[in-house]
């Protein structure tokens, strides 16, 4: 864990001064990667706001977010290829099997909240539980959703970090939890 929030900390301070281009890729958390199309001036409040528009990938959801706001929303660059690897190593990292003793809107709430912080290390650790528990036992429908958003918010950013196809790094993911 300690290895996790000295990589998120190190992007932190890099994000908190960083100003989106038009081009720019960046990810907003529980949507995933998306393009900066433009920037746009808004009055709101009888005050003139500049806002990102963001085109998400996954489903062509058009995000506008206050220039002034982008920290507290999580909005963040992609993560660089050498950065793959630490996801990578969450992933396949073994873990304690508290699962199963506690009620699933408890878990459902701490996947969400993990999901909603935007890390990518955080959605690597709901995908890797969920993973081990869909290999123990059916997933209810609120986990199977979960364990979707989870897998493709990896997949999208993984893909987008390493140039590869979302297909291999689909198959890369799943392959640490075949038998």
């Amino acid at each position: 864990m300690d290895e996790k929030m000295t990589i998120e900390n190190s992007q932190k301070s890099t994000e908190q001064a960083r100003e989106f281009k038009v081009g720019d890729l960046a990810v907003y958390p529980a949507h995933g990667v998306g393009k900066i199309e433009a920037i746009e001036k808004k009055v709101v409040g009888g005050n003139e706001h500049d806002f990102y528009v963001m085109k998400i990938f996954e489903n062509s959801m058009v995000i506008m977010i206050p220039v002034w706001n982008v920290e507290q929303v999580g909005l963040r660059d992609v993560i660089n290829r050498d950065n793959i690897a630490d996801v990578y190593d969450v992933i396949s990292k073994e873990c304690e099997m508290i699962i199963d003793k506690q009620a699933w809107n408890r878990r459902h709430k701490e996947y969400m909240d993990k999901i909603r912080t935007g890390s990518i290390y955080d959605v690597a650790e709901v995908y890797r539980d969920l993973s081990i528990l869909k290999n123990a036992k059916d997933l209810s429908f609120g986990e199977r959703k979960l364990y979707d958003t989870a897998q493709i918010l990896l997949v999208s950013e993984l893909s987008t970090a390493s140039g590869k196809g979302q297909e291999i790094i689909l198959s890369k993911i799943e392959s640490f939890f075949n038998d």
